[in-house]
């Protein structure tokens, strides 16, 4: 712990009485993860019918995997570990939303190694050059949830990291499918925070400009989870990045389309994870703290 955290922490009378949420043997209670078996890469995604999933999205997104095993099992996560061209890799499935997102990265970053967090997920669509099927890498996203803002002020950005965020590039285009890089809006409402009407049409006049506003701003596409990764990954001297694939785009009046695009999101993210295992390795080969992209 920093010595800033300790001086506020030193008289904090709650400190000792907050629950733990942990089991008799020391595991988180949420995820239940036992930290030996958790990968230095995670891949975090939501049970997601929109993404086309038939059964739970870390089992399908293991199957692709070698030697995969579940490794944690909870009423709200689950958890496997596996092997991917030589890289180890952990993907955990929940509920959406940034609240959910919190609860994977605290838990894993207390009682793990892990240090790398990938999205994997679905989106829709706000920008005229993103059409379903089409992939979204994410370079930052605009934190319109609520959960970040119990951490730090919303002026504090929420940012891709450049090692992360080179390496779905890379892996994207070698993977050949349609994919853009950008601004991803990441909010709380499924509703009338995305301008869609509610219970017997309820809406309000500032719902119905949300769309156009982010258009205008050259938002690419928006989702619940991006900006929770971003600014805690961030927060924490850790690395987080995002990729998306997309159900529907609004402005282009182009309908939903499930799991368009979501197989090739997957295995981008697969083949980053392998290039980022590169980097860092590359990195303790030489002493270095950054990768250095190759200028020709």
């Amino acid at each position: 712990m920093r010595d800033c955290f300790k001086e506020l922490l030193e008289n904090y009378k709650h400190l000792d009485y907050l629950p733990k949420f942990q089991l008799p043997d020391g595991r988180p209670s949420l995820t239940g993860i036992d930290g030996s078996k958790i990968a230095p890469y995670v891949l975090m995604t939501v049970r997601d019918p929109l993404c086309g999933y038939n059964d739970d999205s870390a089992k399908e997104i293991a199957s692709l995997m070698d030697d995969a095993k579940e490794v944690a099992r909870t009423g709200m996560f689950v958890t496997y570990t596996g092997m991917y061209k030589g890289a180890e890799i952990s993907v955990v499935s929940g509920g959406s939303g940034a609240p959910e997102a919190e609860l994977v990265l605290n838990e894993f970053m207390i009682h793990s190694n892990a240090r790398t967090f990938i999205r994997v997920g679905g989106s829709g669509s706000w920008s005229e050059k993103v059409h379903p099927g089409d992939v979204v890498i994410s370079s930052g996203a605009v934190r319109d949830e609520g959960m970040t803002s119990s951490y730090v002020v919303k002026q504090y950005p929420a940012l891709a990291n450049y090692e992360v965020l080179s390496a779905l590039i890379s892996a994207a285009s070698e993977n050949g499918h349609k994919f853009h890089v950008g601004i991803t809006r990441s909010g709380d409402s499924e509703y009338c925070g995305w301008g869609k009407p509610s219970f017997g049409g309820y809406i309000q006049k500032e719902n119905l400009e949300i769309i156009d506003y982010y258009h205008r701003a050259g938002v690419l596409n928006t989702d619940r989870e991006t900006s929770a990764i971003f600014t805690l990954t961030t927060l924490f001297g850790m690395r987080g990045g995002s990729i998306c694939s997309v159900g529907d785009a609004v402005v282009n009046k182009e309908g939903f389309k499930a799991g368009g695009g979501h197989e090739s999101a997957i295995r981008i993210a697969l083949e980053a994870v392998v290039k980022l295992k590169r980097m860092d390795d590359w990195k303790k080969e030489k002493g270095l703290e950054y990768w250095v992209p190759e200028v020709k």
